[in-house]
């Protein structure tokens, strides 16, 4: 799997993924939706298997002494390492924004504010985009569109849902939208179901996408 993953990184890794990374500075930009943040991971994903298709990469990986599982797992896991380093960022920059910005500058009027319970819908947003996305991708690696089209608009769909609740229900727009550290009880219980969500979409996905290629003609 290690030396998998290693090509991966060696052929696989698009010229947009890095730069992505960083669009976890948005947490700085005034009155955005940050949850934006997340759907650019799934572009990067898109330009990953774009990147593997233009290469035949899979094609060539199926060449290998090596399992098709083996190879639809380690395409997930390059991918959920630039994920996680995303998450990372954005809980880091998150972190540095409460520390150094005032309560009022951090209160986001176009949608959640920067904080732990922002994080959780990030990991859940991941964690959809896996679930639709690489099982449908798996089955036909050479049409890399229709699954990033139809996981990019439910994620819109909940980053929309997201926004609407943060101007219409008091849980959203009083207590998970308040300034860190207030309402941490509810903060957490929505980081710890968003990363639940991320790590279950995800293993649920890698499940289904192993046995869907192995099946799959290239």
């Amino acid at each position: 799997m290690f030396k998998l993953l290693k090509k991966e990184f060696a052929l696989c890794m698009h010229p947009t993924s890095i730069p992505f990374l960083l669009f976890s500075l948005f947490v700085f930009i005034p009155n955005y939706p940050y949850e934006v943040m997340f759907f650019f991971s799934g572009l990067s994903v898109f330009f990953v298997c774009l990147t593997g298709r233009e290469n035949g990469d899979l094609a060539f990986s199926c060449g290998l002494p090596v399992r098709k599982q083996e190879i639809a797992l380690a395409r997930m896991l390059f991918c959920g390492i630039l994920q996680v380093a995303l998450f990372v960022l954005a809980g880091v920059f998150t972190a540095v924004k409460e520390v150094c910005f005032p309560p009022e500058a951090q209160i986001n009027l176009a949608g959640s504010t920067a904080n732990l319970a922002f994080l959780g819908y990030g990991a859940l947003l991941l964690g959809i985009f896996n679930l639709v996305f690489f099982p449908w991708y798996f089955k036909n690696p050479a049409k890399v569109g229709a699954p990033f089209i139809v996981a990019a608009a439910v994620q819109f769909f909940v980053i929309a849902l997201l926004i609407v609740l943060r101007f219409t229900a008091p849980l959203f727009s009083q207590t998970l939208a308040a300034v860190d550290p207030l309402s941490m009880g509810a903060k957490v219980v929505v980081f710890t179901i968003g990363v639940l969500g991320f790590v279950g979409g995800t293993a649920l996905a890698a499940y289904l996408s192993a046995r869907i290629f192995a099946r799959t003609d290239l």
